[in-house]
């Protein structure tokens, strides 16, 4: 006779809940194309993964479809980080756009390549065995504020070097 009133209470309350949380503004995962570390950065990315932040520059953590250990995401729109990317062309010596003078910024002993684009930034790990590349849309300028909630979780998991 309980498990029939708790049921009952729950078949009512699951659609109100409903309706509060899209007038709470809660929406859908994020798409995030996942990149496909192998070996130490596969661990380096699943190990960084655990130790993520909950917020990002005030900004709640959301779910990213497909769910993978490699990416994740804050807000609406979404700072986007994915664990496991190549090394960016403009790092790299003997490519079409390699510049050994790019910008770069270091936020709480963390190095990051720095790239506008439309729309905000991305800034990528340097001088990490694994590359952690976050997207930062416009809207949260100044964009690497972001990174200050981001740089222990990568110090702790992300070994320095080439």
């Amino acid at each position: 006779m309980l498990g029939r009133v708790i049921s009952r209470r729950w078949f009512t309350v699951l659609p109100s809940l409903a309706v509060l949380c899209c007038a709470a503004g809660c929406s859908s995962a994020d798409e995030v194309t996942p990149p496909a570390p192998e070996g130490a950065a596969a661990r380096h990315c699943r190990a960084l993964h655990k130790e993520l932040p909950d917020t990002v520059d005030g900004l709640a953590r959301r779910s990213t479809e497909p769910a993978s250990d490699y990416t994740a995401a804050w807000g609406d729109p979404a700072v986007q980080l994915r664990c496991g990317v190549p090394k960016p062309g403009v790092l790299t010596s003997g490519s079409e756009h390699y510049n050994p003078a790019a910008d770069a910024v270091g936020v709480n002993g963390v190095s990051w390549f720095l790239e506008k684009h439309d729309g905000g930034y991305r800034f990528t790990t340097v001088l990490r065995k694994t590359y952690v590349e976050v997207t930062v849309p416009g809207k949260y300028a100044p964009e690497v504020n972001a990174l200050t909630d981001l740089a222990a979780a990568v110090k702790k998991t992300v070994p320095e070097g080439v």
